[in-house]
Order: C-alpha cells, then structure tokens, then sequence
C-alpha cells in the first residue's frame, strides 16, 4: 500500500535527481520516493512546481496542516483512477437511494461505538450498559425505519452525545469532556478529538484517490463546495475505532 512521511521541520521539501530533498538549517536529508504514498506536512515547509510535478508522475498526495495543527489543504495529483462508467453509477446511486448508503455508513458507526464501549464494560465498567442496550435495542431499528438523511443524521448526532456522555466513567478526570468543542478545542480531549479525526479525514482522501471513486459524490454528508465529501462520510464509520480507541488507550 505504500509508506507515509511526515516532516515535522521547518524547511524546503525539493527534488533532487529521482529522489526528494528536504533541507533546513539543521539538517539535510534525502527521502527516497520509493513505495511512498502521502507525506504530511505540520510545519511551514517550502515547495516548488517542480517538485509537484516530480510528485504528481509518482501519485504522492500531500497534506498541509498550519500552526496550530489544523489541515490546511492537500496537493492532489491528477487523478489516476478514473471510470466514467463508475461515475455514473455513483451519482445514479445519489439520485435514487442515498438513504441505503447513508444507513450503511450510520451503522457503522454504531457498530463500531458499541465495540468501543463493550472493552470497557467487559473491564468492569458496567456504567456503559445503558448505551449499549440503547445502541442495540433501539439505535439499529431506528435507523432502519428513517425516511430522511435529516432524520438519519439526527439519530446520528444522538448516537455520538451519547458515546461521549459515557467517557466519564473510563477517563482520567482531566481529560473527561463536557460536550464537544470543535473551533477551537476548549480542552485536552477536545484538541486530541479534532486532531484525530483530521488525521483520518487526510488518510480517507488518500485511500479514496487510489479508488475509481468520486470525492465530491456522498450519501450522508451534504455534496458541497470545497471539501471532499465522501472523505467525511467514509472516516465517520472509522473515528470510534480509530480516533478515540486510540486516545483512549
């Protein structure tokens, strides 16, 4: 599948012969392209339109994240893997039953909570069961019986108040959340949070480019302007597993 290189430096990123280069005042290095396939930037890095087109003939995506670690955008090269005909599919899926794929993906991230929370109440913390019997009872058959990507996407937001009201009882007392805080994050969990899931959101796009699969095409997040939709509906399904499994841990 290929390697992910992150630079963490302030510096110039180039090519150098077939290989890139990345200097600062510190050091000076040589990064062979070799079986990579995204690098992630989270410092201030410097870039030329050679090396993005050195970067484009070898299908390396790059990320970019500011200061404060928020993604700024990625370089995406011309897209490699294109169907017309799966296109098509893909948009007359949209137009005649969206709401199955959006079930699917909702599903998922039920699925995936209720694993979460299992671990934690086979590890004696019987708190969670209220969630779980909630999620299984009630949650699956909720959304089987949804009319609505609004109404899909309420049960939603309901399902995750929920997952977070129970990070009280398995989390140290400093890191337990009131409510979620994206912009910015108010506290330690709420920074690892949204950190976590632009991580994903980075690999999803990756994973998505190497796929016949259209970005801007969803089925549970609005189509829009400016960002890669399907990247959103596809990492939701990934973030308990993932994202706060990890920070848990």
């Amino acid at each position: 599948m290929g390697n992910t290189k992150c630079i963490t430096s302030m510096g110039e990123l180039s090519r150098k012969d077939n290989s890139l280069y990345f200097k600062n005042d510190k050091k000076h290095s040589y990064i062979p392209v070799e079986n990579i396939k995204e690098i992630y930037c989270f410092n201030e890095v410097s870039i030329n339109s050679k090396l993005l087109d050195f970067l484009a003939q070898k299908n390396i995506i790059v990320h970019f994240f500011n200061y404060y670690g928020n993604y700024s955008g990625t370089f995406y090269p011309r897209k490699k893997y294109m169907s017309g005909k799966l296109l098509v599919k893909q948009v007359n899926k949209f137009n005649t039953d969206r709401l199955t794929v959006a079930r699917a993906i909702v599903k998922g991230i039920g699925i995936n909570i209720y694993e979460v929370l299992y671990h934690y109440y086979k590890h004696d913390k019987k708190e969670v069961k209220e969630v779980l019997d909630w999620i299984k009872t009630q949650f699956y058959s909720a959304v089987n019986e949804v009319k609505s990507i609004p109404e899909l996407m309420a049960f939603e937001g309901d399902l995750w108040l929920r997952f977070y009201s129970t990070f009280k009882y398995f989390l140290p007392e400093d890191f337990v959340m009131n409510k979620r805080v994206k912009r910015p994050p108010d506290n330690p969990i709420n920074a690892l949070i949204s950190f976590g899931n632009t991580l994903l959101y980075t690999k999803t796009i990756s994973a998505i480019y190497r796929t016949h699969l259209d970005q801007r095409i969803s089925f549970l997040h609005e189509p829009s302007e400016g960002r890669f939709s399907l990247s959103l509906d596809i990492s939701e399904v990934f973030k308990p597993a993932i994202v706060f499994k990890t920070i848990f841990d």
